[in-house]
């Protein structure tokens, strides 16, 4: 636990002008961001008598190390800047909203020749125009099915478009008229982007001018005594009118608004927010977090307008954004909200009428959600640090292991051999610093071998990131944990190394999202844990430990947990540790060796399906994939391609002499691949590498069986 005062900055250092902070713990890691009008003052708080701080203000700042910040000009470009810095750094002490599941939008793919109507989740995309969120895929479904019939624009995926364009025939919405089937050319592109149009200006809320549209045609023909046209179009105004049923009117003035409501208590808080367009509720969503700060209803309100709003622009934020409580001060808020709209937002607590009724049913949501989210064990914050604790006492700790890394190691009878890291920070999940090994120091099936190579790795990898950073300095005729006594160059790996690509295509040690630098933006095995558990009993521990000791480190726990009887090993122990089934820290245990074998698991079968669809255009060195599928394309086989000659390899677009050259030869050297089996009738084919019934070639020319039987071998 680090002394504030260890790190306090010299009495008239500090700036009394608006600007950002970053604390920074021992790692160089940034732990906790914030903006103020006045740094000066506001700095000023975290230095005082830590008796009188908040106690989730006083384990910031004594897990911090040092304090830093950068001069602004105006506060709206300390909100800007705010923004950015925790969406790079991702801090543990920052308000972080969780949602709980990725909310479907109604999409219209504007961006392409062809715009097509589909459910979409995630991050959004450039030329899409999105409508939503709902609270269900199958709520958006629904309208879709009812609004094709008036607006019978695309819904079919590329694949089935394709299709339908080379054989002429469209599927079966075109047939039923619930698609316009631009696909066989019954539309043009222009029309069809115009359906789109009307589509989307419907879903904005511009409905009354197509319901009076279709009522004058239905009476014109009518009238015309075209009886069949106006049961169609009376049918077609049925289905609108029905798909506006589903979202009532809540706004008698076709308001464009976001209603934001926040319910808390002293350790989380949540947040729903109503999307209302053109007087309707149009979407809803919500996100909970846990107040690891001293945090007001306002500031969790301007922390909720960053996350909403950081990333959007133009129509995407609303003219209307109704609150609980406004952010202090208010001004530079509002004007960064119109300045990511480009007209005037108006930021305010209703008062009275329908807006301020709306609001208490917002409110109820967002209680609701609150007390649905405490009955969630995983989630719960007390539960969390009980888990800990108990694990620390189990263990003989010094303090809570805030940071567990679990290892894992997978194979299939000794093939494609692998091995997974997972991260959980203050009892969750951590999947950004998730990291995967392949075992390369030897071959066949050895897991108290290969666990000591993949703990040996990733610790290698973080004495090279201190040792680079300066946490290891080197004085004369000192060596560091790195080199080999007697020695002056690294032992085994050279340290800080960049990830070298494995043949499969994965990097060796890869990860989802690496370390980038040194600046307080996470490294690359650069932050240790404070608890290292095994999937595995007393051999794996002690193989663990011995690579931690032969790395010369002594400050990180070991353990291993057994799946048989759920026993916890310590390395020095001869008997187990036994935690009593009830216990969250044993659940917590279960939850983490339980995640590493699922990630493990995946990334073994990846493995395995990639070796299994290799072929002998794989060995041909510098073959991409888009010439090795022009060449099955051109030859058919891999049999055609080994008789060609050269010249006729060389017909091939992208293929010259030297590559044609290098292919002949490499399929020379390749053995013939074993018959292929039809699995329709049983018949063994006479040459594995021709087309057969059932089967196809993919890029690298493996055979692929329709509907082969996946595999059964032993696996772990």
């Amino acid at each position: 636990m680090a002394d504030p005062s260890s790190y306090r900055p010299k009495p008239g250092q500090i700036p009394d002008s608006p600007g950002v902070y970053r604390f920074r713990d021992e790692h160089r890691r940034v732990i906790y961001v914030g903006k103020a009008k006045s740094l000066r003052q506001r700095l000023a708080n975290y230095f005082q008598d830590l008796a009188g701080l908040h106690p989730r203000t006083r384990t910031m700042v004594t897990t911090a190390a040092s304090v830093e910040w950068t001069v602004v000009s105006t506060e709206v470009e300390a909100l800007q800047l705010e923004y950015s810095w925790i969406k790079e750094y991702d801090p543990r002490f920052n308000v972080k909203y969780r949602d709980d599941k990725s909310y479907p939008y109604l999409a219209v793919t504007m961006n392409e020749e062809f715009p097509r109507v589909q459910v979409m989740r995630g991050h959004k995309k450039k030329g899409v125009r999105y409508f939503g969120p709902y609270g269900h895929a199958w709520a958006i479904r629904d309208t879709v099915d009812l609004l094709l019939r008036v607006f019978p624009v695309r819904t079919c995926s590329a694949g089935v478009f394709k299709n339908a364009t080379r054989t002429g025939r469209p599927c079966l919405l075109g047939y039923i008229g619930k698609c316009s089937a631009p696909c066989v050319g019954r539309i043009s592109p222009e029309d069809h982007r115009d359906l789109a149009e009307d589509f989307c200006d419907f879903m904005a809320g511009r409905t009354g001018t197509y319901l009076r549209r279709l009522e004058k045609q239905m009476t014109e023909a009518a009238e015309e005594m075209e009886y069949e046209r106006a049961a169609r179009l009376r049918d077609d105004i049925e289905a609108l009118k029905k798909a506006m049923e589903k979202n009532a009117v809540v706004l008698a003035d076709a308001t464009d608004a976001d209603l934001i409501a926040v319910a808390e208590d002293e350790l989380e808080a949540a947040l729903q927010i109503f999307h209302v367009r053109g007087g309707r509720v149009r979407g809803q969503r919500g996100w909970v977090t846990d107040k690891v700060e001293d945090v007001t209803t306002a500031a969790l309100v301007e922390h909720a307008l960053q996350q909403l709003y950081g990333e959007e622009s133009g129509d995407a934020v609303p003219k209307e954004v109704l609150v609980p409580a406004l952010p202090e001060p208010v001004e530079p808020v509002q004007e960064w909200l119109t300045g990511r709209r480009g007209s005037n937002v108006s930021l305010r607590i209703p008062q009275r009428g329908d807006k301020k009724a709306l609001m208490e049913t917002v409110q109820r949501n967002a209680q609701q959600a609150l007390a649905l989210h405490k009955t969630k064990r995983a989630s719960d914050l007390t539960t969390r640090s009980r888990a800990l604790e108990e694990i620390a006492d189990a263990l003989d700790l010094d303090s809570a292991p805030l940071r567990i890394e679990c290892y894992d190691i997978s194979h299939l009878q000794g093939d494609d051999v692998v091995a997974s890291m997972v991260v959980f920070e203050d009892g969750l999940v951590r999947k950004s610093e998730y990291r995967r090994f392949q075992i390369k120091g030897f071959a066949g099936q050895d897991d108290v071998r290969s666990m000591h190579e993949v703990i040996t790795r990733r610790f290698r990898r973080y004495l090279a990131e201190k040792e680079r950073t300066g946490e290891w300095p080197e004085e004369d005729g000192t060596a560091s944990p790195l080199t080999a006594p007697g020695t002056a160059g690294p032992a085994t790996m050279p340290p800080a190394a960049p990830p070298v690509a494995a043949p499969d295509g994965d990097a060796d040690d890869g990860q989802v999202n690496g370390f980038k630098d040194d600046d307080g933006r996470p490294r690359k095995f650069a932050y240790p844990p404070q608890l290292v558990v095994v999937d595995g009993g007393r051999p794996q521990v002690a193989a663990a430990k011995r690579a931690l000791d032969e790395l010369g480190i002594d400050d990180i726990a070991v353990c291993g947990l057994a799946k048989r009887l759920e026993e916890v090993w310590l390395p020095e122990d001869d008997d187990p540790v036994v935690l009593p089934r009830s216990s969250e820290g044993l659940y917590l245990l279960q939850r983490v060796r339980d995640e590493a074998h699922r990630f493990a698991i995946s990334y073994q079968r990846t493995k395995r399906a990639k070796r299994f669809r290799s072929g002998p255009l794989d060995d041909v060195p510098g073959l991409g994939e888009t010439r090795k599928q022009a060449l099955i394309k051109h030859f058919g086989s891999v049999k055609k391609l080994r008789s060609a000659t050269i010249e006729q390899i060389q017909e091939v677009p992208g293929i010259g002499r030297k590559t044609a050259e290098t292919i002949a030869v490499a399929l020379a050297q390749a053995a013939p691949a074993a018959p292929a089996v039809n699995t329709a009738t049983g018949e063994i084919m006479d040459d594995s590498e021709d087309e057969a019934p059932g089967t196809t070639a993919d890029a690298s020319g493996a055979p692929v069986a329709a509907g082969a039987p996946d595999d059964r071998g032993q696996e772990r």
